[in-house]
């Protein structure tokens, strides 16, 4: 408005008889906003603004952050948020706009998305106020600043929770497990009904009984199974923001939770240069605590990963025969054979199962058709790299390493998954 003013005075130097009447609506301009003024300030607390936020945020997740504004005015006000959020987001140009009724109050939200974990600091809470005339806003300051940790997602563990109380997991996505044999723990003998397995029946409990009798067994608890985090350079490697290693320890909370549930002994630990970041395998209460404050002060410089130190500390440290869930990366096959013979000894004393991760990029690459020369090259070069992976695979089961290659996004879903299959196998 005020623009058009200033363009119409100009045109008053051509049109005089226009000069006149912009001075009145100068003045009618003026009062408006004396009166808008009046409006605003004249109650001292005009709104209440309170900012709800978790008690910490979930790594890699949507994390729901709650703005309340009461409106003691007694007339309609058009409100402009602008949170200062925390500085990771890069989000400068944040603000939401919202209108309230009179004497009255509204909760919204927003979300946010870390890619980090550590601490996140959030700003004041500024609330910028205009009456329905709308000439002037006033702002109110809320001094809010808070700091909330960014914990390894813990959204993701709960997501993934109902996966430790059925064998059967075929919904939600989770692939249905075909049991094979009984596992070595007895439980009870029981009267046959329809659908046990024929093959467990005690032939001895039956003469006695006079009636068919059956076996019933269990899925074999304490288990030790440790998560081990790669925490070299090959996991720096970022997809949709966040890198491997936050993916890794993403999936070690979930699966640690699932295999706490059921009643195997979880534990983690980590390496680069050396072995670190323990947490001794035990099944007790405060085990997943003990899990996700490990997890979230696990900091690294990704040097280049020692796997000999790796398998050193393993057999120091773990003599009895454990299930070791290895989170690492090979992008070629020469890579892998640096570092098989480490793999190899590991696996002869414990079962071991190496996750490692599919280039979500190259796939992109590859499903694009190729117009120029140059596209071609791309084109061929990322089935190679594509083609490696999935011989690194034959090459782990060759010696009898098991694996799970995984894109990022599916590596929890895919971990639980095959610890589920391995369990019921009975494999040890």
């Amino acid at each position: 408005m005020i623009a058009i003013m200033v363009i119409l005075f100009v045109l008053a130097f051509v049109v005089p008889l226009l000069f006149p009447i912009l001075q009145i609506g100068l003045i009618i301009i003026a009062v408006f906003i004396v009166l808008d003024i009046f409006t605003l300030y004249l109650v001292k607390t005009g709104i209440n603004g309170i900012r709800v936020c978790p008690e910490k945020l979930s790594n890699g997740d949507d994390n729901k952050i709650q703005i309340h504004i009461e409106n003691f005015y007694t007339f309609p006000i058009s409100t402009i948020v602008i949170d200062e959020i925390p500085i990771q987001f890069q989000k400068r140009n944040f603000q939401i706009t919202q209108k309230l009724k009179a004497q009255s109050d509204q909760l919204f939200d927003y979300k946010l998305k870390p890619s980090d974990r550590g601490e996140y600091h959030f700003g004041k809470l500024n609330i910028y106020v205009s009456s329905p005339i709308g000439l002037v806003s006033k702002r109110y300051i809320f001094d809010d600043k808070k700091m909330i940790p960014c914990y390894p997602s813990f959204i993701q563990l709960k997501k993934f929770d109902f996966a430790s109380f059925s064998t059967k997991t075929a919904e939600h996505g989770i692939n249905k497990i075909r049991r094979i044999g009984h596992t070595m723990e007895f439980e009870q003998i029981k009267d046959y009904v329809t659908g046990d397995d024929i093959r467990s029946l005690n032939w001895k409990a039956t003469a006695k009984r006079n009636q068919l009798m059956i076996n019933q067994y269990t899925d074999e608890k304490s288990q030790v199974v440790y998560s081990v985090i790669d925490q070299g350079r090959v996991m720096k490697m970022p997809f949709e923001g966040m890198s491997l290693l936050d993916y890794a320890i993403n999936a070690t909370l979930a699966v640690s939770n699932v295999i706490l549930k059921k009643q195997d002994k979880a534990g983690i630990f980590s390496f680069s240069k050396k072995v670190g970041n323990i947490v001794v395998a035990e099944r007790r209460m405060s085990q997943m605590n003990y899990i996700m404050e490990t997890l979230y002060n696990m900091k690294t410089d990704f040097f280049e990963s020692d796997y000999s130190r790796l398998y050193a500390d393993i057999k120091r440290r773990i003599p009895n025969r454990s299930l070791f869930i290895l989170y690492t990366n090979f992008e070629t096959l020469d890579g892998l054979n640096r570092q098989l013979p480490y793999l190899k000894a590991i696996a002869k004393n414990h079962l071991l199962i190496v996750v490692f991760f599919q280039n979500t990029e190259l796939n992109k690459i590859v499903e694009k058709k190729a117009k120029t020369v140059r596209e071609v090259y791309d084109k061929v070069a990322a089935e190679k790299f594509m083609f490696e992976k999935k011989l690194i695979v034959n090459e782990l089961k060759k010696f009898g390493i098991h694996s799970i290659l995984t894109e990022p996004e599916n590596l929890t879903l895919n971990t639980i998954n095959k610890y589920l299959e391995m369990k019921a196998r009975g494999l040890h």
